[in-house]
């Protein structure tokens, strides 16, 4: 059971399809639930991922789907706050 949660999240830290759309910043490109959105259009062979969510979909979109799924309702505040056009200026460090 072990080996298979370890391939799974091995799997799951390598294609996130939530944190690659997050990451790609695509101008019109959809923000809330993208990156379970991109997972349902590459399960429905979708063509042209790039062009629309600015991102590669994953490679087993299937296995990536629940934690895209949870990931995605986690951000949700963040994902509206945006869409609406509140903007962060967040920065790390000291």
């Amino acid at each position: 059971m072990n080996k298979l949660l370890s391939i799974v999240l091995a799997l799951q830290l390598g294609g996130c399809a939530t944190a690659r759309t997050l990451d790609a910043a695509k101008p019109g490109a959809p923000l809330v639930y993208s990156g379970t959105r991109l997972d349902l259009y590459a399960i429905q062979g979708g063509c042209c991922a790039m062009d629309r969510f600015g991102a590669e979909a994953p490679s087993y979109p299937g296995v990536d789907l629940p934690a895209s799924a949870l990931l995605d309702t986690l951000l949700l505040p963040l994902s509206l706050l945006t869409v609406m056009g509140v903007g962060f200026q967040a920065t790390g460090g000291l």
